[in-house]
This record gives structure tokens, C-alpha cells and sequence, in this order.
């Protein structure tokens, strides 16, 4: 009896996904729940099971394979057994090479050139790319299409397969590039890149699905926001010596060690209760303000940049968020974070003190409005009162959309922040 192999669901408005590996070759013998394939999406790396005990017989998406939910990934005949591996056939032998009679060196071979290797680069569209799936912006792109032509009838005014597909039919959504561009859009791209020649000291890696999506969202972010970023500094004395006076209690007791991060994000929820436009986002001509704190916390990973949920964080102790944030940060260290782990999020912290960044400027992770940095603690002589001490400060940063939120927001922001670190007994009587 056979048994199918399939894509499963890859959640909200991710259809497609790559074939990153096969754990298992054809003949292998496999247990049920055992893991088979992975599959890697824009947004996460998942691992796909064996739905039933038996023997691999076939394999129908190759490693590199661009597949669909539903499509078929391979079979498993539950009947047969495992075969023994197969001998490598023995190379034939060759006669000695022999000496070329000139002692010059030979000409290398030839190389092909790059042309194809290259894809060409796409115009930008002119349609905000963040409500596209990934199917659905590569239908537009592939037939030259403006989105912004289309009429949506998906849910929430989203474009679907069947939209664009009716548009080509109807072929009266191409786009126009015979008029100018309007003040301050983006240029048009150049055509396709110019072939490059090989060098032996380069070597070309194809992006994953996880980094272009990165490089993507980012770029989207520039594009999209009126991102401004302000400036301010704390003095983490208070926290250092809250921190070293219990840590050992705190861990005994709770089983995590007591880090920064919780200070910060029990301080960055209370100046978002107060300043409720760095919580809010823009959707059309609407600002959503959220009710919640769901904050996202940026994870560097071998595989890319990552930002998993902590959910309802307003709602946890101390002790809740620093287990969740271990909990997502091993998570995202062995590529197990799930995608309801890495989708939506009210609010972002990005500590690269942790890289010994100094000072940097966090670019925004849309649709949000506001990203806090946090850097390195460094000692730095300050004037306290009448008198220079030397204190161990942190620069902060906080950028975030000037459409929605103010200049004054912001710096009362990263102000209130500042109070509730150098001060936090703030935090336990909600000051």
C-alpha cells in the first residue's frame, strides 16, 4: 500500500516553498513521524514527517524543486522493505595520461559565461508588494503586470491567483512605462544585469527563500515608510545592580537566568501604553491601534535574521518573558520556529549589543511603526550632579514611521524607556 508524501499547509499567504533537502533516499526504510524533507519558505525552514512506516519508493520533487501546498513530495510503500544500498559501479580504467612534449603550461578551460546564471532584473512594480503572496507577485512580475490594475476579491481587497489570471486573459493590466515617474518615486531598474566573469577566489551561493525575503521586506521598508530614527541613552547602573543582587535567586527559583531583555521589554510596554501610535500601524487610509503587546525580538541565525513573537508580553512576569524569549531563541537557533511563531507582532527589539554594536539604526519590520535598538554597554565618564563618574551607559535608538508617528512620540518614547531602566522600581509600580 502506498502512501502519499505532501506539502502541508505553510500558513497565512504562504502557498509555494523550496525543496531545501531529503533526508531519506529511495529504498531507505522510514518511521512514521520520522522526519523526511525540508522545506524552506520565505519565512521559515519546516521539516515534513513520514505520514506512515515503511520504505521511500519515490521521490517526485527534487532537492531545489519549487512545490505548492498539496503537491506530492514522494511515496512510501508501506509493504515493502528496506533494499540494500546499490554498489557504486567501479570507474573504468584509464591509460597513463601522457607528457605533453612542450614544458608550457595548459591553457585553462574554457569558461562558460554568466549570462544565464543571472536572472534578469524585474521593474519595480508599482503596487505595495507587502499584500502579495509570494504565488501571486510572481504571476505579476512573470506577465509584466501592474497590480494596482487589478480588481481584488479576496479577503480584506487582497489580489488571488484567479484575479491575475483573469487579468492576463483580459491583457488589460500591463504595465505603463511610457510616463514619467511622479515626484519621488522610486527610479526605474536597470535592464539585465551584464554578464560577469568568473574568478577561481569567488564563489556564488544561491539565495535562500529566508534571505530574499529579508533583503526583500527590508527594502520594502525603505521604500514604503517615512522611517526616521532618534537617539537617546540610558544608564544602566540601577538595572546592573538589581540584576547582580538577585540573579542567583532568580534563576534557583525560575529556572532562566535573569537578563536585560526583560527590563527592556516590561519598559518598552509601558511607554506603549502611553504612546499608543508606536503600537499602532497603517493599513490604507486607516491607523489600526492595537490593544496588545505582542513584541517580536530579532534573533540572528546562521540562516538569516529572524524575529519571533512573544505573545500577550504585557500579560507575563519577569520569569515569563526571559523562558520565552530562551524558548524562541533556541527555537530559531535549530530552525524550529514555526510560522504562527514568526507572524504578526504589535512592536520590535533588536539588541545588537550582543555583536558589540555601538550605536546602529534598526530599519523597520513592516506593517509596524516603530523598532527599538539596543547596543552595547560601554563605561563612559558622565556628569553626575557636580561630580564625573564613571558609569556604564547604553545608547538606544528608536526608528520608526514618521507617517503615523510624531517626533515628539518618539523622543517621549525612548524618554519614558530611558526612566523606567535608570529607575525600575517603575516598573513594579506602573509609573
Amino acid at each position: 500500500m502506498a502512501t502519499q508524501i505532501t506539502v502541508p499547509a505553510l500558513g497565512e499567504s504562504v502557498s509555494e516553498a523550496t525543496v531545501a533537502k531529503w533526508m531519506k533516499a529511495v529504498g531507505d526504510a522510514v518511521q512514521a513521524d520520522e522526519p523526511l524533507v525540508e522545506l524552506e519558505t520565505d519565512k521559515v525552514t519546516l521539516e515534513v514527517n513520514a505520514p506512515a512506516s515503511g520504505v521511500l519508493v519515490e521521490i517526485a520533487a527534487k532537492e531545489g524543486a519549487e512545490v505548492a501546498v498539496g503537491a506530492l513530495l514522494g511515496n512510501i510503500d508501506e509493504s515493502a522493505k528496506a533494499s540494500a544500498p546499490a554498489k557504486k559501479p567501479e570507474p573504468p580504467k584509464r591509460s597513463p595520461p601522457r607528457r605533453p612534449r612542450s614544458p608550457r603550461l595548459r591553457r585553462p578551460p574554457r569558461r562558460r559565461p554568466l549570462r544565464s546564471r543571472l536572472p534578469p532584473r524585474r521593474r519595480p512594480p508599482t503596487f505595495d508588494v507587502q499584500t502579495l503572496s509570494p504565488a501571486v507577485r510572481k504571476l505579476v512580475d512573470d506577465n509584466d503586470l501592474d497590480p494596482a490594475k487589478i480588481k481584488p476579491s479576496g479577503k480584506d481587497g487582497r489580489l488571488v491567483k484567479e484575479d491575475v489570471q483573469k487579468a492576463i486573459e483580459a491583457g488589460n493590466a500591463k504595465r505603463s512605462y511610457a510616463a514619467a515617474p511622479a515626484a519621488g518615486a522610486a527610479p526605474a531598474a536597470a535592464g539585465p544585469l551584464p554578464p560577469r566573469a568568473e574568478d577561481p577566489r569567488e564563489e556564488r551561493v544561491k539565495m535562500t527563500r529566508l534571505r530574499q525575503a529579508i533583503a526583500r521586506r527590508l527594502k520594502e521598508a525603505q521604500n514604503t515608510a517615512a522611517m526616521l530614527t532618534t537617539f537617546n541613552e540610558v544608564d544602566m547602573t540601577a538595572v546592573m545592580a538589581l540584576r547582580n543582587e538577585y540573579k542567583d535567586g532568580f534563576e534557583k527559583k525560575h529556572g532562566v537566568k535573569l537578563g536585560f531583555m526583560s527590563f527592556f521589554v516590561k519598559a518598552a510596554i509601558a511607554a506603549l501604553k502611553e504612546l499608543p501610535a508606536v503600537n499602532a500601524e497603517i493599513y490604507g487610509d486607516e491607523i489600526v491601534y492595537k490593544n496588545y503587546y505582542d513584541i517580536g525580538v530579532a534573533v540572528g541565525t546562521p540562516q538569516g535574521l529572524v524575529v519571533p513573537i512573544l505573545r500577550d508580553a504585557d500579560q507575563l512576569s519577569f520569569a515569563g518573558v526571559e523562558q520565552g524569549i530562551n524558548e524562541l531563541g533556541l527555537k530559531a537557533r535549530d530552525g524550529k520556529l514555526s510560522l504562527a511563531e514568526m507572524q504578526g507582532g504589535t512592536f520590535t527589539i533588536s539588541n545588537g549589543g550582543v555583536y558589540g554594536s555601538l550605536m546602529s539604526t534598526p530599519i523597520l519590520n513592516p506593517p509596524q511603526s516603530g523598532i527599538l535598538g539596543m547596543h552595547k554597554i560601554q563605561p563612559r565618564p558622565m556628569a553626575i550632579g557636580d561630580k564625573v563618574e564613571v558609569r556604564p551607559m547604553m545608547y538606544l535608538a528608536l526608528s520608526y514611521d514618521h507617517r503615523i508617528v510624531d517626533g515628539r512620540e518618539a523622543v517621549t518614547f525612548l524618554v519614558r524607556l530611558k526612566d523606567a531602566i535608570e529607575d525600575p522600581r517603575r516598573l513594579l509600580l506602573d509609573l
